[in-house]
């Protein structure tokens, strides 16, 4: 008697994006019209920051936030906030290689329609668009992992 291949599960590692989405977008022009009238170059800010958490098993939610303000001097020209995710499938793998996958690859999948969509929204909203730079996923992982080694040593043990 042979086993049914429908219910034996196979132990083949698996990673793979199940589904990309917009998860938030929102853009403000708190100082329109009168700033628009203005000649000068903004500043402009960039604050990115990742997020993965678990929705079932085998099934990661990867956000990607990115916050960019252009500034007039104090005053701001735009602010838009957007977040991108992506649901992983992560399955038979090694947790040290699941915590990179889901640190470095995963991010670096969803990060391009993130950058995609700021831009679109920024230049929708009669600005020309803010390309955000590559951004090497690896070394932002290393570092919050050396800053968590850091703090985890400075902790005392009770």
């Amino acid at each position: 008697m042979s086993a049914n291949p429908e219910n034996v599960q196979s132990a083949d590692p698996v990673f793979m994006l199940q589904r990309c989405y917009l998860k938030d977008l929102s853009l403000e022009q708190p100082n329109s019209p009168q700033i628009l009238l203005e000649q000068q170059q903004p500043s402009v800010d960039v604050q990115m920051s990742v997020e993965a958490k678990p929705v079932i098993e085998g099934l990661f939610e990867i956000t990607v936030s990115a916050t960019i303000t252009a500034r007039m001097q104090e005053r701001v020209l735009f602010l838009v906030e957007g977040k991108q995710a992506g649901i992983f499938e992560l399955r038979n793998i090694p947790q040290e290689h699941a915590d990179m996958l889901l640190g470095i690859a995963c991010p670096q999948t969803v990060y391009p329609y993130l950058r995609a969509n700021l831009a679109d929204a920024i230049t929708r909203a009669g600005f020309p668009p803010v390309h955000l730079a590559e951004i090497n996923f690896q070394a932002m992982y290393e570092q919050q992992r050396q800053q968590q080694a850091a703090n985890d040593a400075a902790t005392p043990l009770n």
